[in-house]
């Protein structure tokens, strides 16, 4: 037969023991709560930083777009903005200008702060001003002003040849930044080929 007091420990101890394995549920429960807090915060910071980036590239986007703007502006007005002849024998255009070791600086324009013609006053999230550069392309065909065998109702029924307009086209580079002075900020860089007139 049991004693009174051995009955009396025997619960005693389970109870002891259901409390060090609470303990431990607890600490683990602890440490995964952690781990997901922690791996919230992670996202939260990544995403910051990939919707600051957007904007910052967006930004540049935008004042980019501007320095086409403003040289097409200027284009018509101020031919010494052009650097040089691509159609010409013996110049090598590179498809980015801004990669051409030849490119002398003097070539690279900034755009000018202000309102005016060819003006653009980049805002305080810039990184600074614009640059671009400027190409002449040469003489092609005007497709709206082109008239040439097969264009017309006249050179198709009739075998007449029409004529052939031509015009000059421009080649402009433009980039939101010099990337030796932006650092880590976004540089974006747009061509637009727009011709004359």
């Amino acid at each position: 037969m049991f004693s009174r007091s051995h009955c009396l420990r025997r619960p005693h101890s389970q109870v002891g023991n259901q409390r060090g394995i609470a303990l431990v549920v607890a600490l683990i429960l602890l440490v995964l709560i952690t781990l997901v807090g922690l791996a919230a915060v992670r996202g939260t910071i990544m995403q910051q930083r990939m919707a600051s980036n957007l904007y910052d590239r967006q930004v540049a986007f935008q004042s980019t777009e501007a320095a086409i703007r403003a040289a097409a502006a200027l284009l018509p007005t101020s031919p010494a903005i052009i650097w040089h002849n691509c159609q010409a024998g013996g110049v090598v255009c590179l498809p980015n200008p801004f990669n051409d070791p030849a490119l002398p600086p003097g070539a690279i324009h900034t755009v000018a702060t202000g309102t005016g013609t060819g003006g653009y006053t980049a805002s305080g999230a810039a990184t600074g001003q614009p640059q671009y550069v400027v190409e002449n392309m040469g003489n092609w065909v005007n497709q709206q002003t082109n008239v040439g065998f097969g264009n017309t109702a006249n050179s198709r029924n009739y075998g007449v040849q029409g004529s052939a307009g031509t015009t000059v086209y421009y080649r402009i580079t433009a980039r939101s930044g010099d990337p030796a002075v932006v650092g880590d900020r976004s540089v974006v860089t747009i061509q637009a080929v727009i011709k004359q007139g």
